[in-house]
């Protein structure tokens, strides 16, 4: 097949989620010829049909049902709140369409960009992308497909049936029983917000402790408080088989743990979408966590870049976005820009949030870096105990003044944890943070109180006494 003058383009995007939206909307917009494919029929990717915004929405949801049941604690009645799942997802639907405006493909195509929706493209050699039969040549190319859910080869599940983040937002009755298999920030976000809306929930985790990724004190505060919600947690304990038992779901484990469950949910982690490209006619080199990349995010074809989860190591939605400006530093404006994950925070959004940024103690430790601990609970910051919201604590690791990592556990982490986020971009010393004001009474004061609570100890050691005293007798 001759290539037409409609098909040699100056960049090719693989993908409408983040990144390659985001690399969209700049290059059309600086004038390039740009094609932009998507498998599905619509744009957004994961994180707005299957992922973020529907799971978020749920979340709240839930919140709501909570504080129904909580409103003696406010001093008002208490209801116990009629759920129809339908009606909550009918919700979720709703504000999907609304955020999807601004992922519009008719938008995209006012930039400039030819979008192609619906198709699977694939790569016939190292410069050419083929979508329904038609050969597409660029000067670079971009693949930005994202990640999918990563089901795990247990016995009988397929047969039992399941459900998955691209699947349980199409639930209109709530199970009674729900399991979920995977102890990690989207198994925990459902299980919990499931038990709100009335499921009893059962979480199977393979690892010793659910949220593995965090801090050890932070992720045995969240155990504690989804427990004390009448979530079962199972950990150290792996999935070994599913079989039907009428219409349930039977659950066997290690160690002889048994569930039974109305549905199952599989939350086990996530995997690249990379079949079907061609990678291997196109000389990209991949592994089986992902496209593999320089740290200007060139693949081993330097004509083809990967950005977003395809790439990894961070499944998320804000490191895509970070992956696209350096897309196009890189691709665009031929700017050498290199990845630079010293500072990436993650949330997980189960109430109260958990927020990390940063190296954990343990991390640190591991290293062999002298570091300081500083800890401050939420139980003790006034903002907190008037909105009845006081489980929770913050963890500062510290070198030599400079901030190394903060771990949250609290009512709004995810939004507090941007103060260290900027702190440790600028390496901003911590003497700093103590220094700034921060209005009373707001949660934020819990990063200036954890500051101060290693300095407490310098200022009112009995070396600091002797000296206030030999002032004061000096000094009028």
């Amino acid at each position: 097949m001759s290539d037409s003058a409609e098909s040699r383009r100056d960049l090719v995007i693989i993908g409408g989620g983040v990144a390659g939206l985001v690399t969209a909307s700049v290059a059309g917009q600086l004038g390039l010829k740009v094609t932009l494919v998507e498998r599905a029929q619509v744009l957004g990717g994961d994180c707005l049909n299957h992922g973020c915004v529907p799971s978020k929405t749920l979340i709240r949801s839930a919140k709501v049902a909570s504080l129904m049941r909580r409103a003696g604690e406010y001093g008002l009645t208490a209801h116990e709140p009629e759920v129809d799942l339908k009606r909550v997802m009918d919700h979720v639907r709703e504000v999907i369409a609304t955020i999807a405006v601004h992922d519009d493909p008719e938008r995209f195509r006012g930039y400039g960009c030819e979008v192609l929706l619906g198709e699977q493209p694939r790569f016939v050699d190292p410069g050419t992308l083929e979508v329904d039969g038609r050969h597409i040549r660029a000067r670079r190319f971009l693949i930005a497909t994202g990640s999918s859910p990563m089901v795990p080869p247990v016995e009988g599940l397929a047969e039992a049936g399941y459900v998955t983040n691209e699947t349980v937002f199409d639930l209109e009755t709530l199970p009674q029983r729900l399991t979920v298999l995977g102890g990690g920030p989207i198994g925990l976000e459902m299980a919990q917000a499931f038990a709100r809306l009335g499921s009893e929930v059962t979480v199977i985790e393979m690892a010793e402790r659910i949220a593995v990724r965090e801090d050890g004190e932070i992720s045995e505060a969240l155990t504690e408080v989804l427990r004390r919600e009448g979530i079962t947690l199972h950990t150290g304990v792996k999935v070994e088989r599913v079989s039907r038992d009428g219409d349930a779901c039977v659950v066997q484990g290690s160690g002889g743990i048994t569930v039974t469950a109305d549905r199952i949910l599989v939350a086990a982690g996530r995997k690249p979408n990379i079949d079907g490209l061609g990678l291997e006619r196109a000389g990209v080199e991949y592994t089986r966590t992902g496209i593999t990349t320089d740290r200007r995010l060139r693949t081993s074809n330097k004509r083809i870049l990967a950005a977003g989860d395809v790439v990894g190591p961070y499944a998320f939605t804000h490191v895509a976005e970070y992956h696209a400006g350096i897309v196009i530093a890189n691709a665009i404006f031929r700017v050498p820009k290199k990845l630079d994950y010293r500072v990436v925070p993650w949330v997980t959004y189960t109430d109260p949030e958990v927020a990390r940024v940063g190296l954990t103690e343990a991390e640190a430790r591991e290293q062999g870096l002298d570091v300081d601990i500083m800890r401050f609970d939420f139980s003790d910051v006034d903002r907190a105990i008037t909105d009845v919201e006081t489980a929770g604590m913050v963890k500062l690791v510290a070198r030599k003044g400079q901030l190394l990592g903060a771990s949250l556990i609290g009512p709004h982490a995810g939004e507090l944890l941007h103060e260290l986020v900027l702190a440790m971009q600028a390496r901003v010393p911590i003497s700093k943070i103590s220094a700034a004001i921060h209005a009373y009474p707001t949660l934020a004061q819990v990063h200036r109180r954890a500051v101060n609570s290693h300095y407490s100890p310098k200022l009112f050691a009995p070396r600091t006494l002797k000296l206030v005293k030999w002032i004061n007798r000096l000094l009028p």
